[in-house]
């Protein structure tokens, strides 16, 4: 019998990594808001959890997730080969393809996405920080990129959105 790829049952993979992995799409939401508090006065959190359900919804982030879980789980295992398994089990500051794969959801909303990604990825808030913790046993050498990736993208989202809803208001 062919291949034949199942939408569900990838979208629900991604979903059960990620709370099997310690993160909640309520704490997507909230890095979602801290990166856009300070441009929209009445933004919500549940516009922020919209955003972010949206964002994980795409297929290119799903196989991001997907991916990037699957390789961190493989370095905790110790099941790479070297050198990359010390790469990755050290989080090695020159090993770029974590944030290259997350920069692969950032890209779908655009180059606002790419400075909120920067942001959120220097100042590690909220699950970030304990995503970034190297001293527990689960390596999220990826998972914090694509975590970080997810907010920047949903952050965008919403100010794409809050410029088309002023736009339309201006033209009333």
């Amino acid at each position: 019998m062919p291949y034949n790829l199942d939408s569900g049952k990838v979208a629900e993979a991604a979903k059960t990594w990620l709370t099997q992995r310690g993160v909640r799409l309520e704490d997507i939401a909230e890095l979602t808001y801290f990166l856009q508090k300070d441009y929209f006065s009445c933004l919500t959190m549940e516009q922020c959890m919209e955003s972010v359900c949206r964002v994980v919804e795409k297929r290119e982030v799903q196989n991001a997730i997907l991916t990037g879980i699957q390789l961190d789980m493989l370095a905790e295992e110790g099941k790479l080969l070297p050198p990359l398994q010390e790469m990755l089990e050290n989080d090695e500051g020159l090993y770029g393809c974590d944030e290259v794969l997350a920069l692969s959801i950032v890209n779908v909303y655009g180059s606002i996405g790419f400075t909120n990604f920067g942001y959120i990825d220097k100042l590690k808030p909220g699950i970030l920080k304990m995503l970034n913790d190297k001293n527990g046993p689960h390596k999220h050498t990826f998972l914090d990129d694509i975590v970080g990736a997810i907010a920047a993208a949903a952050s965008s989202r919403i100010a794409h959105r809050k410029q088309a809803e002023k736009e339309a208001e201006q033209q009333q």
